[in-house]
This record gives C-alpha cells, structure tokens and sequence, in this order.
C-alpha cells in the first residue's frame, strides 16, 4: 500500500483529479522499478518556497520545485516535494502550456528527484525533460482509457 497527500498551503490549490494522478505515479513507479511508501505533495506560494529554499538549501532563488528525499532504501520512496503554485502559473505562461499540463509536469519532476534523477547538468535536465514529456503523454493515455471506459457503461 501507498500513501500520496496532497496538501495546499492557504488553500492556494484544490487538486480535483487526485485518483488519476496517484494512478499516474504508481504507473511511473511501476515503470522505474520503485514503490511509493508515502510522497507529500505540498503547494505553496513562491514566498514560502523561497524561505524553504533559503533555510534548507542555502539559495536565494525562486524555484517551482523542492524535494526532500527521506528514502530509507532504494526501492520505496519517501518524501516532501514542495510546489509553487505561483511560479507553475508563471511557467505555464512562459512555455505557452495550461496549468494543469504544467502543474502535472512539475508533480513528475518532484516524483523523478525522489526516483533519483537529477537536474544539476545540462544533459541530466534534457533526460528529466525526456521522462517529463514520456510521462504526460502515458497520463493522456490512462485518461483517455478511464474516460473511455466510463463511457461504456
């Protein structure tokens, strides 16, 4: 069994499609040979995450994402990942996408830090991007197949 929260700050965010996306996560999982013990996705502002950042990791940047890794092994996966909602909507703006599109990819990328992929360098961050983009398309899949079989009956 797993556990995935999802937690909004201020209620900055209510996420409606909790069932598809911890579907998604399991089938990413799957795919990548791990398994969620528990994952806390918290949202949050960019101020929040900018003292997150500031008192955890020592930076002075805004950033959309931030985990924390509490795995104990190497096969169940356990963790924080921290999202600001603020700069998923200003991302979206930036590279043209919905914010859902956008807040789905960034739900990924805290997923792939706790599955250990990085995006320190260049060729690290075009992989993330590869997996990002492989994992989009496979939850327009799981969607189009639940909505498909909701349809039939």
């Amino acid at each position: 069994m797993f556990v995935t929260n999802f937690f909004s700050e201020n209620k900055i965010l209510k996420i409606s499609n909790k069932k598809e996306i911890r579907t998604l996560l399991k089938k990413i999982c799957e795919k990548e040979n791990k398994k969620i013990s528990f994952i806390n996705y918290i949202f949050c502002s960019d101020n929040r995450l900018l003292e997150i950042n500031k008192k955890h990791l020592k930076h002075t940047s805004l950033t959309d994402v931030i985990t924390f890794n509490f795995t104990p092994n190497k096969k169940k996966l356990e963790g924080d990942v921290y999202i600001s909602v603020d700069r998923v909507k200003k991302n979206a703006t930036k590279y043209k996408e919905p914010f859902k599109v956008e807040l789905l990819r960034i739900i990924i990328h805290g997923l792939l830090h706790l599955i250990g992929f990085s995006d320190k360098t260049k060729e690290d961050k075009n992989i993330m991007t590869l997996k990002e983009n492989e994992y989009l398309s496979l939850y327009n899949k799981l969607r189009f197949h639940v909505e498909h079989k909701q349809q039939k009956k």
